[in-house]
């Protein structure tokens, strides 16, 4: 049985060419960056992250709000014709 990709990684390790085939194999995996990467210093060795996220899911979850927003009631303490809001 196949094991269900997970919308959010965060990869993390040594600056190496390792890290960089772990994060190409993710893209290839249909997977795209989310956000810059984040380096840090150990006292030997720089580390670095790179958060990648499912676009899939990015989607539904961004659609699950609209939606959520979309139905909201407001009340009568809005003036005027009212308010609609988009996520």
């Amino acid at each position: 049985m196949p094991q269900e990709r997970l919308a959010y990684r965060l990869i993390t390790g040594p600056d190496d060419r390792s890290f960089c085939e772990r994060i190409s194999a993710a893209l290839a995996d249909g997977y795209v960056l989310h956000g810059s990467p984040a380096a840090t210093f150990n006292g030997t060795t720089v580390i670095v992250a790179q958060a990648v996220i499912l676009p899939e899911a990015v989607a539904s979850s961004d659609a699950a709000v609209a939606t959520a927003v979309d139905e909201l009631e407001f009340d009568a303490d809005f003036p005027g014709e009212g308010f609609e809001g988009h996520a």
